[in-house]
């Protein structure tokens, strides 16, 4: 039986806290009496036949479209199109869901005579995926089959000759996707949910899409004013995305779409790592060991493989939901399935909010989390985990663990260190950060070469990842980051710690010596419902 999550009230005989702390951990002794700690739910059960499930799905769609097999024709254009290396974190082990369900729509597509297939990485301005990541994605058969083809490609968000203009929104949002994708008679998309803000329109209108529709979105406006991402209800930029996707609809793009739902097993119940998925005090003595000599081995070793340690673990994910057919049918249904795994019902805001930042975001699976990326995990991605209210009070103080190296991957991550050396040295501000620099970094022709060749991230990334954090920024009355490079959290515009005491002490110049805290257990990930 799963255990839901819950909040506990931190007393005396309450243990240290873990915190994760980068590729390393910290132990925290909270304040009693005024603090509180939010704990995930259990790892839902999986389904015990995964493929049969699928197939269920495949047969038996939502919404007003037909089951998958009348959709397929001799002659047709059939596009598949998946989540990228962002999606799931940790990555999950083989076989990967959309390896599962990939293999099923190629053999059903077989079945109905169907010869002219492409598949698409749908990363929008991402890095291009290796081969590696690509064979983990959709397995060896599928890759081998389709890649020496060129069949099975990373989509190019900056090629003119294949990308589609389709038109644009009620809000005058241009909508530009992938010219396969849009052309074919059939668009089939894969995608695995970890949070509510995913799939969806979102899937197509975002993954396929160019900068020149992306940008209508992924802007300070947009993203300051989505509270939170999680929210459908109360956020911009499902709203956007919704419209783009009545646009796709009504220029004809057909999709059929899939989408799944994993629990959040992401270090299980063996192994060293299991003992950090456990409530500190039910950790036993083989636990309480274990850790420590982890936490001590870890110390020894250099940084670089550390990062290779943790960026080799594939997490146990186990597949929750699959559901298909009609985008917006399944989604609501997704969603749902999300919400099941994630929300905490939390009663009220707190004046200080802690969190334990891990060593992968979206944007470094394989990479270095660099500065940006720890702003845009803190404050993009932990703080927007909420529905209802922010777990901080306005104006409350915002206190992140993480080592914050002043390190970024040359390859990955160009322009991202241009925009920490030039742009955050003159200005944090996210609407003088859109006006004067968006369009000289989108532009560049050298990062656009380094996108489209090598395996860059988009020269205008940094600019989102910075703007993904714009709600927060606007909210909070102060950042602090406990254990951080002090030159890189000075250049962030936040204010560094040596120690998680020094970091209260800080916070109750904003919020007074008795503020309320609230830390947030996690990985794995939670949502909270704030009364």
């Amino acid at each position: 039986m799963t255990r839901p999550g819950f909040v506990l009230e931190v007393d005396r005989n309450t243990p240290p806290i873990l915190f994760h702390h980068g590729e390393g951990f910290r132990l925290e002794k909270l304040p009693p009496g005024r603090t509180r700690v939010i704990y995930p739910a259990e790892p839902l059960e999986p389904i015990e036949h995964p493929d049969a499930a699928i197939r269920h799905a495949l047969l038996n769609p939502l919404g007003d479209s037909p089951p998958l097999p009348a959709l397929l024709r001799p002659g047709m254009k059939l596009t598949i199109a998946f989540d990228d290396v962002s999606l799931p974190l940790p990555p999950m082990r083989r076989p990967d869901i959309r390896q599962r369900i990939i293999e099923q729509v190629l053999d059903m597509a077989a079945a109905a005579g169907v010869d002219d297939v492409a598949l698409i990485a749908a990363l929008a301005l991402h890095r291009r995926m290796t081969e590696a990541e690509l064979r983990h994605a959709v397995g060896d058969r599928v890759y081998d089959a389709f890649a020496p083809h060129g069949l099975l490609t990373n989509h190019d968000a900056e090629d003119p000759d294949n990308l589609a203009y389709l038109g644009t929104t009620d809000k005058g949002e241009e909508v530009e996707i992938n010219k396969r994708a849009a052309e074919s008679d059939l668009l089939v998309y894969v995608n695995i949910n970890i949070v509510s803000m995913d799939g969806g329109w979102k899937s197509t209108a975002t993954g396929l899409a160019s900068y020149r529709s992306l940008r209508h979105h992924h802007n300070v406006r947009t993203l300051r004013h989505s509270r939170s991402f999680m929210d459908q209800h109360r956020s911009e930029l499902h709203s956007s995305n919704w419209r783009m996707g009545k646009v796709l609809r009504d220029a004809g793009v057909k999709i059929f779409q899939i989408e799944t739902t994993i629990n959040n097993d992401v270090f299980g119940t063996e192994g060293p790592m299991s003992v950090l998925q456990k409530r500190e005090w039910e950790w036993n003595a083989r636990d309480r060991f274990t850790f420590l000599a982890m936490q001590k081995s870890l110390e020894r070793l250099p940084a670089r493989t550390r990062r290779q340690i943790f960026h080799s673990w594939k997490a146990p994910h186990a597949m929750t939901s699959v559901q298909a057919g009609e985008v917006e049918a399944v989604h609501q249904v997704t969603t749902e399935n999300v919400y099941r795994q994630h929300l905490v019902a939390v009663e009220g805001q707190t004046d200080i909010l802690t969190m334990g930042l891990p060593y992968i975001c979206p944007y470094n699976v394989n990479s270095i989390m660099n500065p940006i990326l720890v702003m845009c995990l803190g404050l993009g991605y932990f703080f927007n985990l909420y529905r209802g209210r922010p777990l901080v009070r306005e104006g409350g103080v915002l206190i992140m663990s993480h080592p914050t190296p002043w390190e970024f991957h040359p390859v990955h991550h160009p322009s991202y260190i241009d925009f920490f050396e030039q742009v955050l040295a003159e200005t944090t501000d996210p609407v003088e950060i859109e006006s004067r620099y968006e369009k000289q970094y989108a532009e560049d022709e050298w990062y656009r070469h380094l996108y489209r060749t090598s395996y860059a991230y988009h020269g205008v990334h940094p600019f989102y990842m910075w703007y993904w954090g714009s709600h927060a920024l606007a909210h909070l009355g102060q950042v602090i980051v406990v254990g951080g490079d002090p030159r890189a959290v000075h250049r962030l515009g936040f204010r560094p710690a040596s120690t998680m005491q020094d970091a209260l002490e800080m916070a109750s110049d904003v919020v007074g010596r008795d503020a309320t805290i609230t830390h947030v257990h996690n990985p794995p990930i939670l949502m909270a419902d704030v009364s």
